[in-house]
């Protein structure tokens, strides 16, 4: 026998309105209609129900039905179901046994809104202790996070400190996310970049359990069925999709991908508290180009070359189809697909479905931010106003574009028109300087093409520097040390506070370090980075580094979006979660120089950003959580916090 912890009691209020404020008393309790009658009438009611017994009911006090959205607290003797597989007469020691049950428990409910209906549902509860005699006699959960973050210190090599963490998460996840959210600076680039590479690298090699969905190409046709497989499809809200065909700058890895879904899921719950039984990882396994892995005998994935892109895109319309129909509040990102692929599918199916790409929408986002106030202090150290900066591009993939892209929104921001922002962005891709005459072009590349340039080819990077002019340099190529001392001090000496930003990942592809950008600068560099550098000392005065992660962005996005059940990931919602986390930063980072707020403060960054998206998608008119749209910014700000799940030791 069971104990049915979960009550849904509907209510109505007593005025003919919809507003949460006017709930006063219950009408139904498990569906069992009061006709108006004292709540313990209605509970003996649950008599009718096959296969339940109900032995006590305490009364819900009549004073907290007085306010608007009040928690009840149900103590021993509330409500409480027994399941059985057949009707049920209690005997005097089942009815004692459950007795002494009753008196363990405290239940608390907490009054929601929904579809415009008021209703009560259960407190998250704390994980349930094991039984005397299971756990050492000196267990206690504090020292015991002081003994895993020792464990976790002793591994003197990343990826091993990786595979403990991921060990760590399966066995306590509790655990697990305390340790995140306490250390976020030091298990972040664990359990993502740079780790993360190596862990997809490795993957078929240290794999030992599964986690996430698998669906490949050889599943085509019954999609519908693989996704039914999946335990927890009611809870399901966010999914990062991969198909591992560029996984940060190391290239096809197939189904070896299936660690940045998992990882980048791990910072969704521990940047924004999205529970940890919503998030659902999934590797397609469309074949894989890897020559490597296609002869590894212990690759996990199809021992096949990739589909066509025509067979790519019917199996991908299934996907998403079916997507929707098994989880149908299920926001998906996409991540790490192939360059023309992921401006493909994000532009087919972001009318259709709550979906984004985190390549080249999160890291547009996360980079404006660091824009926004990396160019006030550029423009202040050299008098000239924020619409003469120039902003030149080496690396002209999917993340170059999307960036770019985003970054128009900078000057349009500061009055210019949309063309004139277009002017403003030079991009550099493998064969030099991306202009109209120079012949074909990719097709993602041809709207920042210039066409004010029409000589010969511009192939190095110092020329183009020389010719261009920039007041910020980004690098999205993953050329290791493109960005070396000539390049450095060509910077340098056009801007007395040049802009540099190596966004590549993971560390070992960035195009310099943040040592090298201080030294050949003289310490005037503006630096953010796609992966962690650490702090250093120069001419006496400690400099930071900003670290232009896309975890800052990505979890109060999707937060914000699945609280406000929005339809569509707009554009207008991705700059609101830009210009949310430009506007995080406190006095005291301010005073320090940072462009970016310290990861320690994720969560509070996470709820700020989610409600300038539940603003964005409300004024797009693609929100359908629209009870929230009457809240002030204060009350909002509450309801997303309520949605936060936190760790419980």
């Amino acid at each position: 026998m069971s104990a049915i912890c979960e009550m849904v009691i509907v209510t109505e209020p007593l005025i003919q309105s919809q507003s949460p404020a006017n709930y006063r008393r219950p009408i139904a309790i498990n569906g069992v209609p009061s006709a108006q009658r004292h709540p313990s009438e209605i509970f003996k009611n649950a008599r009718q129900f096959p296969g339940f017994c109900l032995y006590e009911a305490a009364l819900i006090p009549q004073s907290l039905l007085a306010f608007p959205n009040p928690p009840i607290v149900l103590f021993p003797f509330v409500l409480v179901l027994f399941s059985f597989r057949r009707p049920y007469r209690p005997t005097r020691s089942s009815f004692l046994f459950n007795l002494y049950i009753l008196f363990a428990m405290t239940i608390v409910l907490t009054p929601y809104w929904s579809e415009g209906v008021q209703k009560l549902k259960m407190a998250p509860q704390p994980p349930p202790k094991p039984a005397h005699g299971l756990l050492p006699p000196a267990m206690d959960s504090s020292i015991h996070a002081v003994r895993c973050l020792k464990q976790l210190r002793s591994k003197d090599k990343s990826i091993e400190k990786y595979i403990y963490l991921t060990q760590l998460k399966d066995a306590d996840h509790n655990m697990f996310y305390h340790l995140c959210l306490e250390n976020m600076a030091e298990i972040t680039p664990l359990i993502y970049t740079p780790t993360v590479g190596d862990a997809c690298l490795q993957f078929s090699h240290n794999y030992r359990r599964p986690e996430g969905l698998f669906i490949s190409i050889k599943d085509k046709g019954k999609i519908r069925s693989i996704l039914q497989n999946w335990p927890l499809k009611n809870e399901a809200r966010i999914s990062v999709v991969t198909d591992g065909s560029r996984i940060l700058g190391l290239g096809d890895l197939g189904v070896n991908g299936m660690p940045i879904s998992i990882g980048k899921l791990s910072l969704y719950i521990a940047g924004a508290g999205i529970r940890p039984t919503s998030a659902v990882p999934i590797c397609l396994d469309l074949g894989t180009n890897n020559e490597e892995f296609l002869q590894d005998p212990l690759y996990l994935g199809l021992r096949q070359k990739r589909v066509p892109e025509a067979e790519m895109t019917e199996f991908m319309d299934e996907f998403m189809h079916e997507m929707s129909i098994a989880f149908p509040k299920l926001l998906v990102q996409f991540e790490d697909f192939a360059t023309e692929k992921a401006f493909l599918y994000l532009e087919r199916y972001r009318n259709q479905y709550p979906v984004f790409n985190d390549d080249i929408q999160g890291t547009g986002a996360v980079v404006l931010s660091g824009f926004l106030n990396a160019a006030k202090l550029s423009s202040e150290a050299s008098g000239r106003p924020l619409t003469d900066h120039r902003i030149l591009f080496f690396g002209a993939g999917s993340a170059g574009v999307g960036v770019a892209t985003q970054l128009m929104s900078f000057f349009t921001l500061q009055g210019m028109s949309v063309e004139e922002a277009r002017n403003c962005i030079w991009l550099v891709d493998s064969q030099g300087l991306v202009y109209e005459k120079r012949g074909r072009l990719a097709e993602h590349k041809k709207y920042f093409a210039r066409r004010d340039y029409t000589g010969a080819p511009l192939t190095d990077l110092l020329d183009i520097i020389a010719y261009v002019k920039p007041t910020a340099l980004l690098g999205l190529s993953t050329i290791t040390g493109a960005f070396n001392a000539d390049v450095l001090q060509a910077m340098a000496a056009l801007n007395p506070r040049p802009i540099v930003f190596p966004l590549s990942n993971p560390v070992k592809l960035s195009e310099c370090s943040f040592a090298d950008a201080v030294e050949h600068t003289q310490g005037s560099v503006l630096f953010a980075s796609g992966s962690p550098f650490p702090e250093m000392k120069y001419s006496g005065q400690m400099l930071y580094p900003g670290q232009g992660n896309n975890m800052y962005i990505f979890p109060g996005l999707g937060l914000g979006a699945i609280v406000a059940r929005a339809s569509t990931v707009t554009d207008t919602m991705v700059e609101a979660s830009s210009l949310g986390l430009a506007g995080s930063l406190t006095k005291e980072e301010h005073a320090m120089g940072l462009i970016y707020p310290q990861v320690h403060r994720i969560r509070e960054i996470s709820a700020e950003i989610a409600l300038k998206v539940i603003r964005a998608s409300q004024k797009a008119g693609v929100d359908r959580n629209t009870d929230l749209r009457s809240l002030s910014d204060a009350d909002l700000t509450k309801v997303i916090q309520s949605k936060m799940w936190s760790p419980q030791l």
